[in-house]
């Protein structure tokens, strides 16, 4: 999933900078070249949150590492992070990848209002926040009365400093056609999201329902690419789509083919909250995308040159019209990636880490 990467490639780049040690769940394996200390010591178990002996364990792991700084990804553990910043006299930094509590409401669950007021509490006794967005820093600045000084936004990332190059993105699109039987008449729309999630779940019932019928009734020629694991039960149907120019390639090997050589990827995504990291990656690999509003959060437009057009949400009609247009030819702006780049990310958390 995207937040899982992102944890990944985020201290993948920051260990180049700072000594890090990962105290993670026992079912990750650390790739052999990660330069860094994986630990992982903590339960597969949703019941970890609330295991009190971590207390222990964690701060003889802290003592004998020397460790200064101690990040939380996701503020669930800041019970177990406020006692240990108490007892080892270590800064907290909490590094979060939606509100939480925002997210859990847009998914209609009745306890949000208990998360909101520990989500508030954790951030207040922090020494700095991380958020994944310049709107939700906004946010939590103006909703949890928390310091501007204190918050600061550390976005998702991407792995490459520029777009790949138009020979890359031609392969890739011969390989795509050869590999399900598309023409070369026919254009490319692309959409990749872990399916066990409810929000791309949503965002695959709505092109099912109301964009592919539109473009059905179009002259476009096309297919629809639908890349993700975790087909829920009772969506087996989605495989018998090909006759209305659906493909789904479910879990691929190699996802980057898809981001290369897709012509458009369309992101119709509602809720869910914090940046759609999928987008990050399409734009990076220099791929034309359409989205809804929502589905925008925390990409500046700004910085996408005309490579990704944006449509109000539940505006089907103009989304699908936008898919008919023709392919813009520009690239992807260099400042893109002066944005998003991981090793630009890392360097300004390192900086701010380092000041504390």
């Amino acid at each position: 999933m995207g937040g899982q990467k992102g944890i990944a490639f985020f201290y993948q780049y920051l260990s180049q900078l700072l000594p890090v040690t990962i105290i993670s769940t026992k079912n990750n394996e650390p790739p052999a070249a990660l330069n860094l200390d994986l630990l992982p010591v903590l339960s597969n178990s949703k019941l970890r949150y609330a295991d009190l002996f971590l207390f222990f364990k964690l701060k003889t792991i802290l003592h004998k590492n020397k460790c200064s700084h101690l990040v939380l990804e996701h503020p669930y553990y800041g019970w177990l992070g406020i006692l240990l910043k108490r007892s080892c006299n270590i800064k907290l930094v909490v590094h979060s990848h939606n509100i939480e509590a925002l997210r859990f409401k847009s998914l209609g669950k009745s306890w949000w209002p208990i998360l909101w007021q520990y989500e508030k509490f954790i951030y207040r006794k922090a020494a700095v926040n991380f958020f994944i967005t310049d709107v939700d820093r906004d946010f939590a600045i103006k909703n949890f009365s928390l310091d501007p000084a204190k918050c600061h936004t550390i976005t998702y990332g991407f792995e490459i400093s520029k777009p790949p190059s138009q020979e890359e993105k031609r392969e890739a699109k011969q390989a795509l056609q050869e590999l399900h039987q598309i023409n070369d008449t026919e254009k490319i729309l692309f959409f990749n999201g872990s399916l066990d999630y409810k929000p791309n779940l949503d965002a695959v019932d709505i092109i099912l329902r109301y964009i592919n019928p539109l473009l059905l009734s179009s002259d476009l020629k096309y297919k629809i690419i639908i890349c993700g694991k975790g087909l829920p039960a009772g969506y087996e149907e989605l495989k018998s789509y090909a006759t209305d120019n659906i493909i789904y390639a479910g879990f691929v090997d190699d996802i980057n083919i898809y981001f290369k050589g897709a012509d458009i990827f369309i992101n119709p995504v509602t809720d869910g909250g914090g940046i759609k990291t999928k987008l990050v990656e399409a734009l990076g690999y220099d791929l034309s995308v359409i989205s809804t509003e929502s589905g925008a959060t925390g990409i500046p437009i700004d910085i996408t040159g005309d490579k990704m057009k944006i449509i109000a949400d539940k505006d089907w009609e103009s989304f699908a019209k936008q898919a008919c247009m023709p392919v813009t030819g520009s690239s992807i702006p260099q400042r893109f990636f002066d944005h998003f780049y991981w090793g630009n990310i890392a360097a300004k958390a390192a900086a701010i880490i380092n000041r504390l």
